[in-house]
């Protein structure tokens, strides 16, 4: 049942707490009257997705960074690139993880473990059962949610800020679908000395590197759409495939990031680190836009000469040494 059809959970006194919180549409709003306790975790996967991004684009000219501090990802939401595209569904990703999570952690009164039919490829003489992550529950919870910012928009058909609405739905659908797609069946052994002869298994996530490694290759292969007279996002390109709901798409090409620009929320690459001997994006030659770099040392201290002494610790040296770094002009 969709959470905005159980009245009956509404929260007297969440109204204060929930009209404090920046940043949320009325109809979220609504869903944080109802549901305040799920608030924590929606805030707690959104940093997850933070993070991730942060991780997957740290040898980039953008590295999820922001010019806006009132917003995570600021001003860069404004146009429909595709780290726009990313910043989606990741951030809607994460959600569904804390909210399977805390489920399953009796942290939320609302669900408990999984209640996932047993897989048909599962040897019969395995049990299923276990307390597995709510990833159904995670996964409605988030939809209704993440996506009701967008579906409170009314545009006229056919217009860009529709096409950007549209945009922004299926790349939420994308992330959300990245967490169910990766969860998986996770066993343990029981029966004397370790012998394995029975087996209880469960429904798992994903750990969320995993989740964010696969909407990195969606990001690589995002599709370029444009919205129709008849108010639906079509290809570019009609030569290539159509994109699946699991597909990340953008509407707007993305900015070279390599000045400071705030209308489009990049930071540019100046004072940005780089490695002088990579030809790759994180190479000097790129990430500085061919403006140059400057060299500079640095001291290092870290663990060397570690030795293992009975029983049972281990005991290192610490060991300073100067490196060279570089970075850009």
């Amino acid at each position: 049942m969709s959470p905005v059809q159980r009245p009956e959970m509404f929260i007297i006194g969440a109204q204060p707490v929930c009209s404090q919180l920046p940043g949320l549409s009325a109809g979220q709003r609504k869903l944080c009257q109802l549901y305040q306790e799920h608030m924590a975790y929606i805030g707690e996967g959104a940093r997850t997705g933070i993070r991730e991004c942060q991780h997957q684009f740290r040898q980039r000219r953008w590295n999820c960074s922001t010019v806006d501090d009132a917003s995570v990802f600021g001003r860069v939401l404004q146009i429909g690139s595709r780290e726009t595209a990313f910043t989606y569904a990741v951030s809607a990703a994460g959600v569904v993880n804390a909210i399977s999570r805390a489920c399953r952690e009796g942290e939320l009164s609302t669900c408990g473990c999984s209640r996932a039919a047993r897989p048909k490829d599962l040897p019969r003489d395995w049990l299923w059962g276990g307390c597995g992550d709510n990833v159904d529950y995670g996964y409605r919870f988030a939809k209704e949610f993440v996506d009701a910012r967008e579906r409170e928009k009314n545009f006229a058909k056919g217009s860009e800020e529709q096409g950007r609405v549209l945009m922004n739905l299926q790349n939420n659908e994308a992330g959300r679908r990245a967490v169910y797609k990766t969860a998986d069946v996770a066993c343990k052994c029981h029966g004397v000395s370790g012998s394995c002869s029975l087996k209880t298994c469960w429904l798992q996530l994903a750990e969320f590197r995993k989740v964010g490694d696969q909407l990195k290759e969606k990001y690589d292969s995002a599709a370029a759409m444009r919205i129709t007279r008849r108010g639906k996002l079509e290809l570019v390109n009609s030569r290539f495939k159509p994109p699946t709901p699991e597909d990340l798409v953008y509407v707007d090409p993305s900015p070279d990031y390599c000045l400071r620009d705030e209308s489009t929320g990049s930071l540019g690459t100046r004072g940005r680190l780089c490695n002088k001997t990579s030809e790759g994006l994180d190479g000097c030659a790129l990430m500085c836009c061919g403006r140059g770099y400057d060299q500079f040392k640095s001291v290092r201290t870290e663990r060397c000469h570690c030795k293992f002494h009975w029983c049972c610790f281990v005991r290192c040296k610490k060991c300073t040494r100067v490196v060279d770094q570089f970075v850009c002009k």
